[in-house]
């Protein structure tokens, strides 16, 4: 099929006109899912779901010490320069090597301890077992990955990430039908196992000419370079998710597990639409901004990433909003619970959004002091926002802070980006 010609001239909506359709294809298949799961394993369940989901999230960043947006920048700024990226993925496999050997310790010797704390059971001991021995396979998922980003390859990417969520889904499914809960959540955390093997079907090629294996020694040229993406990564991935783990149990012991499951459940609706802009900012946006060492040259980016997306963003949150209550019925029915969390959810993606184009930055110059310091503020917003907000409004009070933190935000984040071009010589772009 081809693209209308705006399009094809516009890397931006390329890259976003290709995602719509994996993702729309994902939204269909998802909607099917998430109401089986409603009406199987209940709020209790879905809350269940939301846990094991973050726990992957963090799993994510340690496997890898937190290295995919530091492959993404420099595959994107040495792809041609094969030497280059064999120093790079030498320190990325010792790192892989390290974070996923601890990962794993601590899940297999601390899984009771896990299972209790999540889920109020040690009835899940033997999921943090099973996830100690998928460490390995986590770790590798996300370094392809960021090569695939680092080489803005969207056809492969969008590929790979429509398979992927088909056979994750299909394992869902015969889990759900075989254990009901467990069997649900084995599917997901094998999730990264069917990942890999898609990776290596799809881009095995790819990764190949632009990664010798045989070249790869452990080496540390890069090491520097990453732990600052390892601390970055622990501040955005790993410390996010616990805070989320945190208020969902909040949310569980102050007021019930059923409100934690309609909380899960908006944020699932919400994480289903900005994977829109996932894609787009690791594809292209670090990459771009990587390149640009001006602040004309960045403004104009910027400006053109908004005027791109937001409109897109916009109407599609509108009529979210406007069909809120279609979607619970067609969703999650009986999740009435949900309807009040709307409005501030999505106003604080929206905002979010705007946010998280201009802090990709961060990522993109490696300016570490920057990032951890929004990112904390961020993340101490929302906590304390929420402990503030839940005895005075219930659960909006989680989905209220949400949205007065990204407010907060955003302006310092302006700020912070407006300082460093400032006090940056005028260079010229590479």
């Amino acid at each position: 099929m081809k693209l209308p010609k705006f399009i094809k001239n516009n890397i931006v909506l390329k890259i976003t006109s290709l995602n719509a359709v994996v993702i729309t294809i994902r939204l269909i298949v998802s909607v099917f899912i998430q109401r089986l799961l409603a009406v199987t394993v209940g709020e209790a369940g879905i809350a269940s779901i939301g846990q094991l989901r973050n726990v992957l999230v963090m799993l994510t960043s340690t496997s890898t010490l937190g290295t995919f947006n530091g492959i993404v920048k420099y595959v994107a700024e040495q792809k041609k320069d094969k030497p280059e990226l064999a120093k790079l993925f030498s320190t990325v496999s010792v790192f892989i090597f390290v974070g996923g050997l601890v990962s794993a310790i601590i899940l297999f010797f601390g899984s009771q301890f896990f299972s209790d704390y999540l889920f109020n059971s040690e009835d899940y001991s033997y999921l943090f077992k099973l996830l100690a021995v998928i460490i390995p396979f986590i770790g590798i998922n996300r370094a392809v990955s960021g090569v695939v980003n680092g080489l803005s390859d969207y056809k492969k990417y969008a590929k790979i990430e429509l398979i992927s969520y088909l056979l994750a889904t299909i394992a869902i499914l015969i889990g759900l039908y075989t254990s009901k809960l467990d069997g649900v959540l084995i599917a997901i955390a094998l999730a990264p196992v069917i990942q890999v093997l898609v990776l290596v079907f799809v881009f095995g090629k790819t990764l190949k000419s632009h990664v010798n294996l045989k070249q790869l020694n452990f080496v540390l040229t890069y090491k520097n370079k990453l732990l600052a993406f390892t601390l970055m990564s622990f501040v955005s991935s790993f410390l996010l998710s616990y805070v989320e783990i945190n208020i969902r149990t909040t949310v569980t012991n102050s007021i019930s597990v059923e409100d934690a499951g309609y909380w899960t459940a908006v944020t699932f609706i919400s994480k289903n639409y900005m994977v829109f802009a996932t894609g787009l900012f690791t594809l292209y946006v670090i990459p771009k901004f990587a390149n640009i060492n001006n602040q004309t040259d960045f403004k104009n980016e910027v400006i053109n990433i908004y005027k791109t997306i937001l409109p897109i963003f916009g109407i599609g949150m509108l009529l979210v909003y406007i069909f809120r209550n279609l979607i619970i019925d067609i969703i999650y029915p009986n999740f009435l619970g949900m309807e009040p969390l709307f409005k501030w959810q999505l106003v604080g993606d929206f905002i979010r959004l705007c946010a998280l184009v201009l802090s990709h930055q961060f990522l993109a110059k490696r300016l570490v002091k920057s990032f951890v310091i929004t990112e904390i503020i961020s993340l101490i917003l929302f906590y304390v926002l929420t402990k503030l907000f839940i005895p005075l409004y219930g659960t909006e009070g989680v989905v209220m802070a949400h949205l007065v933190r990204y407010i907060i935000y955003f302006i310092i984040v302006i700020f912070v980006v407006r300082e460093y071009y400032r006090k940056t010589p005028l260079q010229p772009n590479r």
